[in-house]
């Protein structure tokens, strides 16, 4: 399979943190890459646990940057908001949603059990059209930034495994099954069709 020519998609919960660093690892690896939020809002650190910054999908993220560094430019530079927030909007405008996108993937990467789950079951309540098979794979991936970047090289490594092999359908399960024993994570995979 040529470079470019694996579709993959990257889903967490707001688009933000893990997707868009697994986004930005894959693009420059040359990948025909996008990045999906499966939440109802995207959320975002706030000045303690109980108060997160919540913002509509439509929000882009320039107006958070500029929304964050207006409440507590310093907090939010120290806790590495505003530099992610800058690495995505680098990216692309805004967060997106999964259950929005209509295009058709050869794999789809998600960062969290529960988001593994809304991509499926947002796959299987699509009605068949084309029978393409699409991979969804889980590799669990805690939301910091440290925790992101290692995970994004972990997905980008199976993506680029995927691309050389000569038939996706018959060689994932092996492929996947050698991940979890080099990483010492499990990773989730099914098979749904568009």
């Amino acid at each position: 399979m040529p470079e470019s020519a694996l579709r993959v998609a990257v889903v967490c919960s707001s688009n933000q943190n893990r997707s868009m660093e697994t986004h930005s690892v894959l693009s420059k690896k040359g990948f025909c890459v996008r990045s999906f939020g499966t939440g109802t809002h995207v959320k975002l650190p706030g000045p303690s646990p109980d108060k997160p910054n919540i913002y509509d999908f439509k929000t882009t993220y320039q107006q958070m940057y500029n929304d964050l560094e207006s409440k507590d430019k310093e907090l939010y530079t120290q806790n590495g908001i505003l530099h992610m927030l800058e690495r995505n909007r680098r990216l692309k405008p805004r967060p997106e949603r999964f259950q929005c996108c209509r295009d058709h993937f050869d794999v789809i990467v998600t960062c969290e059990e529960r988001v593994y789950d809304q991509v499926v079951e947002e796959l299987h309540a699509r009605d068949e059209v084309t029978f393409q098979s699409v991979h969804v794979i889980n590799a669990d991936i805690l939301d910091n930034h440290e925790d992101a970047t290692l995970g994004a090289f972990l997905i980008c490594e199976i993506c680029q495994c995927i691309q050389h092999m000569d038939d996706v359908d018959d060689e994932m399960d092996e492929l996947l099954q050698d991940f979890e024993d080099h990483c010492g994570k499990p990773l989730l995979h099914t098979v749904c069709f568009y």
